[in-house]
């Protein structure tokens, strides 16, 4: 299996049959690895990178007769040596005939780290970006695990989630409103699953945070409907490159998304019946979605056919089949 050697990530080459590694990591190699796969280090305890780059410890085990892994934390929460104390307490219950997963606290209910990943899992399959797949969840590896994660769900309380966004909150607001809302979606389901009966990242939690300086929400000025023509043609005389021009004509003449003309294919639009479908993948609201096209729209297509690069895009960024960005 890939990723399943020494700490190197290759096969080890040399050993005798059936000999097996042990404290085969070190602390610099668990800091520092960034090549994706599993690492063994002894005891049937791997330390899994991700993709995303995220680093946890998990454990092969067989377990009253069955081939079982179990989740050990986060890298970030569990060091080494204490990943490596945690398996051989589970190695050893395991070999005395008992379950290593029956030690969850609080009578059954999971910890935080457990339960996140519970949800990263099920909403997975839902998330159209790979990229924000991977991010949800390192998101909460790297700010909410170290305080969060080996606290039953039911244990969190506002102070917890407090401890965690405080240090962020103004230094990097964005992140931190991430971390709010994911640590939020994760308490929401143990609520569901009556673990828990409020969530510690709510309303509490909002007014409790200190105010940022200049924080105040500033929205685009909407633009009045006798000014959009003038704004219209400073656009067409900008220095822009074409495809940036014409995609924001479009954009105004449909009043459609930018994601949805940035991404807009010639199989989408039938200039013969002026209408174009954008296909319910691409549709926030998950259905088929028909817009008239006006004759002015009609005209920016016919500009926008001389600027095909054969990638199928009709508004074609800098790259060949690359969208504008």
């Amino acid at each position: 299996m890939e990723g399943m050697g020494d700490a190197r990530g290759r096969a080890p080459k040399g050993r005798k049959r059936g000999k097996h590694p042990e404290n085969a990591l070190t602390v610099s190699f668990v800091r520092t690895v960034a090549k994706p796969g599993r690492y063994c280090d002894g005891n049937g305890l791997y330390l899994q990178v991700d993709p995303s780059g995220a680093r946890r410890w998990v454990q092969r085990l067989r377990v009253q007769g069955r081939d079982r892994t179990l989740g050990l934390g986060g890298c970030a929460l569990v060091p080494l040596a204490e990943a490596r104390a945690k398996a051989l307490d589970n190695r050893r219950l395991a070999r005395a005939g008992g379950d290593p997963r029956a030690r969850r606290p609080a009578g059954g209910v999971p910890t935080f780290a457990e339960a996140a990943r519970t949800v990263h899992a099920l909403h997975r399959p839902s998330w159209r970006s790979a990229k924000h797949a991977g991010q949800w969840l390192a998101v909460l590896e790297r700010y909410a695990f170290p305080r969060l994660g080996a606290l039953p769900v039911s244990a969190v309380g506002t102070a917890d989630v407090m401890a965690v966004l405080t240090p962020i909150w103004r230094r990097t607001p964005a992140t931190a409103q991430r971390v709010r809302q994911r640590i939020g979606k994760v308490m929401l389901w143990a609520v569901a699953q009556g673990w828990r009966a409020d969530n510690p990242a709510g309303e509490a939690v909002g007014a409790a945070l200190p105010r940022r300086n200049g924080a105040a929400t500033r929205h685009f000025r909407a633009l009045p409907h006798d000014e959009v023509a003038a704004a219209l043609s400073a656009v067409r005389a900008s220095d822009a490159r074409p495809a940036v021009r014409l995609a924001l004509e479009f954009l105004v003449l449909t009043a459609a998304r930018s994601g949805e003309v940035r991404a807009a294919a010639w199989p989408e639009m039938d200039r013969a019946r002026a209408v174009w479908t954008v296909p319910a993948e691409r549709m926030k609201s998950k259905r088929e979605h028909r817009i008239p096209l006006s004759g002015r729209a009609l005209a920016v297509l016919a500009g926008a056919r001389a600027l095909e690069d054969g990638g199928g895009l009709v508004f074609p960024g800098a790259r060949r089949g690359r969208p504008l960005s």
